[in-house]
Parts: structure tokens; C-alpha cells; sequence
């Protein structure tokens, strides 16, 4: 494998996970936390539903990525392990909450709203996290010789309060274009009218955190304005798709507000990889300096070659069978 970079593949590998889980899952917490504001029990009911299929399919990215970077980038785990500690175990208390939720609301009676709110604040605090955490890598770790030496409530801050609620209303957006694309009727039209007023939420999170990012990131603001200024296609194209949302929902479109959502996702993604490269480990290490050996990386490269097309496969194929609307009294149980 002379003259191929490894690490570069193996970051390729773990952004595209990332970036699946986000698209993929994003949605069905969206679904989760807008189960408060739902017009009534048959709309909680439709709504479930419709991500009741695909909702633990959605998480393999989740594993997917978490594998991968322990495999590839140990350094990574080492320093972002201590430090995130509690955010990430918040957040997969928040999966697990509504992971039982699932199963149990279906079947319970005089417990059903206990597992709407357990579905609904599992849904709110893995989202929140899952912004805290990227907001705090945004912002870089206390590290020395390899090793994370602040305390284990860094990552709370105003910075990443500010970006897990900006995710948290993100995942709304998703939840609710995905609504209108699989729901009809009054639930369809509640979607409609909710999707706009989240976008102007998620919009201006957007240019608070860009305002903001310079001030704990110094770097940012040169690599922005003086080193690589072609990076502001992703912005630009975020934008682009923002404006597509906010089109397709006022033609009443049914799919392209979803699809246009994913494109906001996608670009704000890139535009996030591209002002932190090649950093892993913000502000002092990069992907080489995190990467495991040549040799264990080409080893599990191997293996992900196969694992990666397999899961595409059953994604693809498991939306396509519970493709179309789900109407109340149908579904998935």
C-alpha cells in the first residue's frame, strides 16, 4: 500500500459515518422531541410509527464510526474519552431511555404517557449532547504529551449549550420535513406549519455559532479569510438548500423539504471538517499524529470494505420496503 495515506481513507470512513448517523438518526430523534407538541395520541402513534422500522438500523453509523475510531485513531478515544465523558454518557442514556420507550409504549395502557416522555427526554438529551460534544470540539481540548489535563466538566460551556441546542432544533427540522414526507391529513398540515419556524431557529443558531466560532477559535477566522477562501462553498451551498426548505414547504412539496433538510446537514458538516482540518484532536493534533500503526489500519480496512457495503445494502433496502405514508391505524406494530 506504498504511497496511499491510510489516515486520510480512515478519516474519509469515520466523516461518512458520522455523517450518515446524523442524517439517518436525526430524523427519528427529531420525531422523538417533537412528541410533546404532537396534536394528540393517534398523531404520536402515526409518528412513531413512522421511524419504528429504520430507528435501530439508523444507529449502526453510530457504532460504525465508534469502531473505527478506536481502530484507526486511538488518541482520539484517549483524550476525548475523559473529557466527554459525561456528555457521551448522557447521551447514550438518552438512546437507551428511548430505545425501551419504543418497545413499551406500543404495549402499555395506563403507563402510555410515562413512555411518551421517556421517548420524548430520551430523544432531547441525546440530541443535546451529540451538539455539545461537537461544539466542544469546536472549541479544542486541555491536552499535554498526548494526555487530557482539564477538568470533567470543560465541555459545559455557553459555546456548547448554544450548539446543542442549535442540533436539538436541527433534528426537529429533520423530524418534521420527515413527517411530512410520510404523514397526510391534520398531522401532515401540523408539519407544514411547525417546519418553517424551526428553520428560522436552526438559521439563526447558524449565524450566532459562525459569529461566535472565531472568538473560541482564533484559527478559524484565518483559515476562513485568508488560507483556504474556496471553503466558503459550504456555507454558500447550506444557504442554498435553506432556501430550498423554506420553497418546497411553502409549494407544500412532500419529499423535497426532507431531501433539502439532508442538504443543509451535509454542507454545514462539511463546512465544520473543513475549518477543523486536519485537526482530530483540536487545537494540537492532527489525524497523523492521532493515527494507530500502517499495519492494523490496513487490517480493519479490509474488513470495513466488506462491512460498509453490507450496511448500505440493508439501509437501502429496509427503506425501501416501508417506503410510502403511514396512516393511523397502520404501522410497523
Amino acid at each position: 500500500m506504498h504511497g496511499i495515506d491510510l489516515s486520510i481513507i480512515w478519516a474519509v470512513i469515520i466523516a461518512f459515518s458520522i455523517m450518515m448517523y446524523v442524517l439517518m438518526d436525526g430524523f427519528d430523534l427529531g420525531v422523538g422531541i417533537l412528541f410533546p407538541f404532537a396534536p394528540d395520541e393517534e398523531a404520536r402513534d402515526v409518528m412513531m410509527n413512522s421511524v419504528a422500522p429504520v430507528w435501530d438500523g439508523n444507529e449502526t453509523w453510530l457504532i460504525l464510526a465508534g469502531a473505527g475510531l478506536l481502530a484507526a485513531f486511538p488518541l482520539v478515544y484517549s483524550v476525548f474519552m475523559p473529557a466527554l465523558y459525561i456528555g457521551v454518557f448522557l447521551m447514550l442514556a438518552g438512546l437507551i431511555f428511548r430505545g425501551v420507550a419504543f418497545e413499551f409504549r406500543f404495549k402499555a395502557q395506563r403507563s402510555r404517557n410515562l413512555w411518551n416522555w421517556a421517548f420524548a427526554g430520551g430523544s432531547m438529551v441525546a440530541a443535546i449532547a451529540q451538539g455539545a460534544v461537537v461544539g466542544t470540539y469546536i472549541e479544542g481540548f486541555n491536552t499535554v504529551d498526548g494526555r487530557y489535563v482539564g477538568g470533567a466538566l470543560d465541555w459545559l460551556s455557553p459555546f456548547t449549550v448554544l450548539t446543542g441546542l442549535g442540533l436539538l432544533a436541527g433534528y426537529m427540522l429533520l423530524g418534521s420535513t420527515w413527517l411530512i414526507m410520510k404523514s397526510e391529513g391534520y398531522i401532515q398540515d401540523w408539519a407544514y406549519r411547525l417546519a418553517p419556524w424551526l428553520l428560522l431557529v436552526v438559521l439563526g443558531v447558524f449565524a450566532i455559532v459562525s459569529v461566535w466560532t472565531p472568538l473560541v477559535d482564533p484559527s478559524a477566522f484565518e483559515r476562513w479569510f485568508s488560507v483556504i477562501r474556496i471553503i466558503w462553498i459550504f456555507p454558500v451551498l447550506a444557504l442554498v438548500f435553506a432556501w430550498q426548505v423554506w420553497r418546497s414547504i411553502r409549494r407544500r412539496y412532500q419529499v423535497r423539504p426532507f431531501i433539502a433538510t439532508m442538504g443543509m446537514f451535509v454542507f454545514t458538516f462539511l463546512g465544520l471538517l473543513v475549518t477543523k482540518w486536519p485537526y482530530v484532536v483540536p487545537p494540537n493534533y492532527t489525524l497523523w499524529d492521532a493515527a494507530s500503526a500502517p499495519g492494523s489500519q490496513l487490517f480493519l480496512l479490509v474488513g470495513m470494505l466488506f462491512v460498509i457495503p453490507v450496511i448500505l445494502t440493508y439501509t437501502a433496502w429496509s427503506y425501501w420496503v416501508f417506503r410510502g405514508k403511514v396512516r393511523a391505524g397502520e404501522g410497523y406494530h
